[in-house]
């Protein structure tokens, strides 16, 4: 018999999978071609999920259900809150785009990201290697078919093919990488494996084996270098609606996967672990910043800071465990999650930009579209400035404090080769400045090369106006959403 509390473990993503199926029912008498009714009704049942997250969130305590196969704990709440928001927001920016390319002859684009926002949650919740995988595999399922929704379009059903190809690879490394781990502790879930490490009695080559291959499953699931050759294709040939939903909320869950896996399941096997995060965030700093000075187009460009990005997140990973002593991870990962907050926040502005930018036949893609946007719309303007500052570090905007945050993590393990890694990543923020600031010089400085006025529906204006605003403020009162990250990490250190 499975009690009350494991179903309330779960309530928040039972009434996103019975609303999903209502609203794909209800798309089925929908003849209206911008889907307005399923439209609403998606952002209504989305706001309703983040509230009751949100709610779950205040709650300090882990609770577990289903025998320790779900876990309900403040840092996985408050990270399916905010891709419940990043989702709607997604949605609002991404519907004036689809609409116009016939992507809303069905509601596939919004029954496919309500099941894409489930398989994130289930990631987030699972306290199992099966449940992970499960909710990853509903998510990348989901998202491949969302990659190819443009079936009359060569170039997004290269880039669906490209990805599940890839990512049918990388899932492979991922569950060899699960089933070694089970192989070696006898346990699928994550407290009994961490258990069953602890006590010393596994052979250690098999683990070190089986985590090899996690690493890297879980390094292509975050695009970090050299597991990245998906990111530039599926950005740039994805619809810009589409780059979006793949490249805002799943980095939450992403996120919350490594925290599950490596620190939840395998933190004392964190000094091999510690070391493969650290080279994949060098050569993700690297290869992602020198690549992107290179690119003209701009859904390449940013997918190539993608990388770069997420390279700095991981440096966040590396500090937490210090000869063998754990008090800088509560630091250490409350810094990496308020990163990945603040990133999402800002994939958001820029992402929306683009898509507002583009019209019936024609995509915004390059950096010379945004030339002189500034005479055309100081308003989007001003928010892409801010986006692009934001991800290059430059105060007062909340990236500045994030890679701050990142820095005072690695600098306060007091070992040598964490501060070296500081300054590296400080060099290469130097050099990916370069690349964000040719997008801010483009729009105030060069010459208009359309006079077509920027237009956008009462919605998408409010939201970008306050997207841009989260950017500035948080970068200015950057503490409440720090100590949130903070208290939230701790919580689930010590559940």
């Amino acid at each position: 018999m499975i009690d009350k509390l494991s179903w309330m473990t779960i309530y928040p993503e039972m009434v996103l999978l019975v609303m999903a199926c209502i609203i794909a029912l209800v798309d089925l008498s929908t003849t209206d071609t911008h889907r307005t009714r399923t439209y609403v009704l998606t952002l209504l049942t989305l706001a309703v999920v983040a509230v009751l997250t949100g709610m779950q969130a205040t709650d300090a305590a882990s609770h577990y259900g289903f025998g320790g196969m779900v876990v309900s704990d403040p840092m996985g709440n408050w990270l399916k809150c905010f891709a419940s928001v990043a989702l709607m927001v997604t949605l609002v920016y991404g519907r004036p785009y689809a609409a116009d390319r016939g992507m809303l002859r069905g509601g596939e684009l919004f029954t496919m990201s309500m099941f894409s926002l489930l398989g994130i949650f289930v990631m987030i919740s699972g306290g199992n290697f099966l449940v992970i995988y499960l909710g990853l595999e509903l998510l990348t399922l989901s998202s491949y078919a969302l990659v190819a929704l443009r079936r009359d379009n060569a170039v997004a059903s290269e880039a669906a093919m490209k990805y599940f190809v890839l990512g049918a690879m990388a899932s492979g490394f991922l569950l060899y990488g699960l089933s070694m781990m089970y192989g070696a502790t006898g346990s699928l879930d994550t407290t009994e494996v961490f258990k069953a490490i602890a006590s010393r009695k596994v052979n250690h080559q098999v683990l070190v084996f089986g985590l090899v291959f996690i690493v890297a499953g879980l390094a292509f699931k975050v695009g970090a270098a050299p597991f990245h050759m998906w990111v530039p294709d599926v950005y740039q040939g994805a619809p810009t609606a589409v780059t979006l939903l793949i490249g805002a909320a799943p980095e939450l869950a992403a996120f919350a996967i490594i925290i599950r896996l490596l620190v939840e399941g395998l933190l004392p096997l964190a000094i091999d672990w510690q070391q493969m995060l650290a080279l994949l965030a060098i050569a993700s700093l690297l290869v992602g910043n020198l690549a992107a000075i290179a690119q003209t187009n701009l859904k390449r460009m940013l997918a190539y800071s993608t990388i770069s990005q997420m390279g700095f997140m991981l440096l966040g990973m590396v500090a937490g465990v210090v000869n063998n002593s754990t008090y800088n991870a509560q630091f250490a990962y409350s810094a990496a999650m308020f990163y990945i907050v603040t990133y999402v926040l800002t994939t958001l502005a820029s992402f929306g930009i683009i898509l507002l930018l583009a019209r019936e036949g024609f995509e915004s893609e390059e950096i010379t579209d945004l030339a002189g946007l500034n005479q055309r719309s100081p308003l989007y303007a001003g928010v892409m400035a801010i986006a692009m500052f934001s991800l290059a570090g430059i105060p007062p905007l909340v990236g500045f404090y994030a890679k701050l945050a990142v820095l005072q993590a690695l600098i306060a393990s007091g070992q040598g080769l964490y501060i070296a890694l500081a300054v590296f990543a400080v060099v290469m923020s130097l050099v990916g400045a370069f690349y964000y600031i040719r997008v801010v010089k483009v729009m105030y400085f060069d010459a208009p090369v359309t006079a077509t006025t920027v237009s956008a529906p009462r919605d998408v204006r409010t939201v970008l106006a306050v997207n841009g605003a989260l950017i500035l403020v948080l970068g200015i009162v950057p503490g409440g959403l720090m100590t949130l990250c903070a208290q939230a990490i701790v919580a689930t250190l010590a559940g």
